[in-house]
């Protein structure tokens, strides 16, 4: 047989066919790289059919109800500002993340809101159909960390972004750290880290401190990262009370705390509790020969008890609307909160608009909401500018790297307007406060 016929036959000779192969491998190997990833991202989560249509939809999961109830309420305000701008390509998110046009990678953002009800199951329980039935790319919300964990493995499992709200433990991006989750707020070390050098200056050196702690992960590790800075400081630790989470009656707790030598009181219980116990503890006396610190303050305290009590009490929290005269970001936030629901933002608010934008950067950066990206992208260490400085994420455990206040309650006498509770004392510069990588044990998953 004629092997030169043979090789026509088809079409194609055998020289022919080395050119192509040659040209073939040129041509693969100047391929833009993103057409080759493209071909490479395989469904995982919920992409891509999360984002078939023109638009992407989040969920969150807030304490409507519960002992953390106005946290979570404040929370949905500063979701649905983030949202809104979002949408309409507003420059007061565009200062934040600059490669927002409208929406995210120009679709509508959308959101479900689920009552978590400050309890992990019930949080899974409305995380997962947001997930199965609305295709979420998203999940986000929380105030306790017992939730904020529990939705975070959940997420990190169906491969879905989760973003706490508010989550104090230490081991949210410590030992139970997730690829998938990334937490924004200070929380338990890096408040106690801050605040203790703080105390020491204010309140002195020789302090003898009792505590009154909720039983779960954040107010066991507050407390832990509370003992080791203030006795750093010279602080003793007389003890602690240790309560269940919600409880309404402290007596026995304050009883035991009466009967210590201690002459200061840390009130490591949150948001109603932390209330109710400091209300008691007045009714009691305590509060005429103790001082009273509250290392991670909750949103609305300081209403819900008073100048009275609040006036002269040293505490950490995410953010205060004063911030606004030192921060040009925080007047542009403060401002458009004031407008849209006619009250002051507090941390939970804050920290639930600021997480939302900067998730909407994160994907802006990506090209892509693809997961793995998205993750990457955060992962990248890129600084941005928000309410209080600079903002931006470790690779290494996910943590935020952000600036929060120290603030000190002002006498009811020395208020300028019904808002007015607290002067900031320092602004804390959030790098400085995080621990060092390793400590807190955060061991990442796989991004697929």
């Amino acid at each position: 047989m004629d092997d030169k016929k043979h090789a026509k036959a088809g079409g194609v000779d055998r020289r022919s066919m080395l050119k192509m192969g040659a040209a073939g491998s040129a041509l693969l190997a100047g391929a833009p790289k993103m057409a080759l990833a493209a071909e490479e991202k395989k469904p995982i989560g919920n992409y891509p059919a999360g984002v078939e249509g023109d638009s992407v939809f989040i969920g969150l999961t807030l304490d409507i109800t519960g002992p953390y109830s106005a946290q979570g309420a404040d929370q949905q305000k500063g979701y649905e500002l983030a949202v809104e701008q979002l949408n309409a390509g507003a420059e007061e998110v565009k200062k934040i993340s600059p490669l927002t046009k409208k929406g995210v990678l120009g679709k509508t953002v959308k959101f479900g809101v689920a009552d978590a009800e400050t309890k992990p199951n019930t949080a899974v329980q409305a995380a997962s159909r947001f997930i199965h039935d609305n295709k979420a790319m998203m999940i986000s919300g929380s105030t306790s960390s017992a939730v904020a964990i529990a939705l975070q493995k959940v997420c990190d499992r169906e491969r879905t972004i989760y973003l706490p709200a508010i989550s104090g433990s230490n081991e949210t991006t410590g030992v139970d750290c997730q690829r998938y989750g990334f937490r924004l707020c200070y929380f338990a070390y890096t408040a106690c880290k801050a605040i203790a050098p703080v105390l020491a200056k204010s309140l002195g050196k020789d302090r003898k401190a009792m505590y009154l702690v909720p039983d779960y992960t954040y107010g066991h590790t507050t407390y832990d990262s509370m003992v080791e800075f203030t006795e750093k400081q010279g602080w003793k630790t007389v003890g602690s009370q240790v309560h269940p989470l919600g409880a309404k009656d402290y007596s026995s707790f304050l009883i035991n705390i009466a009967n210590s030598d201690a002459d200061t009181l840390v009130v490591i219980a949150y948001g109603a509790d932390a209330a109710n116990s400091i209300k008691q503890a007045k009714q009691f006396g305590l509060l005429d020969k103790m001082n009273i610190v509250v290392p991670y303050m909750s949103a609305f305290l300081e209403k819900e008890i008073g100048a009275e009590i609040m006036g002269g009490v040293y505490g950490a929290t995410g953010f205060w609307w004063t911030l606004q005269d030192q921060y040009p970001i925080a007047k542009d936030f403060v401002t458009a909160f004031e407008k849209k629901f006619k009250a002051k933002p507090r941390d939970s608010a804050y920290i639930a608009y600021l997480t939302t934008v900067m998730w909407a950067d994160a994907c802006e950066r990506a090209g892509s909401f693809y997961p793995p990206d998205v993750i990457k992208a955060y992962e990248a260490g890129e600084i941005r500018q928000g309410p209080v400085g600079e903002v931006s994420f470790r690779a290494e455990d996910h943590q935020g790297i952000i600036n929060f206040p120290i603030v000190k309650g002002k006498k009811k006498e020395d208020m300028k307007n019904p808002d007015d509770y607290f002067e900031v004392v320092e602004v804390v510069n959030g790098r400085d406060a995080l621990p060092e990588l390793g400590v807190l044990g955060c061991k990442l998953g796989p991004y697929v």
